[in-house]
């Protein structure tokens, strides 16, 4: 008998990932840690800090101008969405009604919002963000949205290799969120 578990192909890491996440939600030191969790790929958690009072209102701002200028879907914030790579917790997401009977989940997504926001915090690495951007795409995200600590927004296109220069759902949103 193997003490090794099995590794999740590609083609089950949606169910396993959101089995371990339902899981990992049950756990009280998890449940209780007072910052984001993600996995990786194999489902260990990853614990990152707590977010500082500036993110949540950068978060709060975007979600203030996806309900302005998106069209009609759903807006949701700490967005657990399953990837290649495990649960990637999108900061601010948008998404159609059509899409949300699509990848709509027990306790995560099992595939990626139209829009996925990531708001800059203080201990993210450049790589981090353009990881998770990459992922994103794969899980079927059209467009990624990335908030910098001055509350600028970036916008990529889901076939475009550079930053766009305004986003194509939402395309009256400014490149700024409100800065207090």
């Amino acid at each position: 008998m193997s003490a090794l578990l099995s590794i999740p192909t590609i083609k089950n890491q949606t169910v396993f990932n959101i089995d371990r996440w339902e899981e990992i939600g049950r756990d009280p030191l998890v449940r209780n840690w007072p910052g984001k969790v993600e996995t990786d790929r194999y489902g260990n958690p990853i614990m990152m800090c707590y977010a500082e009072f500036s993110h949540g209102g950068k978060q709060a701002d975007v979600v203030g101008l996806l309900h302005k200028h998106a069209p009609a879907g759903k807006i949701t914030v700490e967005c657990p969405i399953s990837t290649s790579e495990g649960i990637k917790v999108a900061d601010v997401a948008w998404m159609s009604k059509k899409r949300l009977v699509q990848v709509g989940g027990r306790v995560a997504l099992k595939g990626a919002p139209e829009i996925c926001v990531e708001v800059i915090s203080p201990g993210n690495k450049r790589g981090e963000i353009e990881e998770k951007r990459s992922l994103y795409f794969e899980a079927g995200a059209k467009e990624v949205w990335v908030c910098d600590r001055r509350g600028r927004l970036s916008f990529f296109l889901k076939d475009a290799p550079e930053k766009a220069a305004a986003s194509l759902l939402c395309p009256k949103v400014p490149r700024s969120v409100s800065v207090d």
